[in-house]
């Protein structure tokens, strides 16, 4: 019986410090107030319908591979969302474009709930950094609210 080995065992370690991997967990708080507005945010106004919230940054080389979007005090009713990210410069990328759809659509953020990635697509390396964003659909919020967006990944370095 042959032993046959995958060439390349270890190189995509990002760092080599740790033997416990290089797996990142990225994790952002929105909590909104009593008037349905982000708290700690660029605006006072309530989060709409179609408005996009920048959640965190995402490294470049990371490689998105899942999502948990815990609502554990809900919006107001008939609020869903969109996870996914846009690229801080704005400007697409040829291979791994941007998608704010990326985790999933349709979030019901409307109930208390542990929301997985809903999403089948692959796994993607960002090329570059990018914005993690929620993309609020079916309602204006108009009451305090938190969810709490995870993000998992392996760092592999930008190359």
């Amino acid at each position: 019986m042959a032993t046959i080995k995958k060439a390349g065992l270890g190189m995509l370690q990002f760092g080599g410090f740790t033997p416990y991997g290089n797996l990142t967990t990225l994790r952002a708080t929105l909590q909104t107030n009593a008037a349905g507005a982000a708290i700690g945010a660029d605006s006072n106004a309530a989060i709409a319908a179609g408005d996009v919230v920048v959640l965190e940054k995402l490294p470049a080389g990371m490689l998105l591979e899942d999502a948990q979007v815990i609502v554990s005090t809900a919006m107001t009713a008939a609020v869903t969302g969109s996870l996914g990210f846009t690229y801080i410069d704005g400007v697409d990328h040829a291979t791994v474009p941007q998608d704010p759809e990326y985790f999933g659509a349709g979030l019901v953020l409307n109930a208390a709930a542990r929301l997985r990635t809903t999403s089948s697509k692959a796994p993607v390396k960002l090329p570059k950094e990018a914005y993690l964003v929620l993309t609020t659909a079916g309602a204006a919020n108009a009451k305090a609210s938190r969810v709490d967006v995870i993000v998992h990944g392996e760092r592999l370095g930008n190359q």
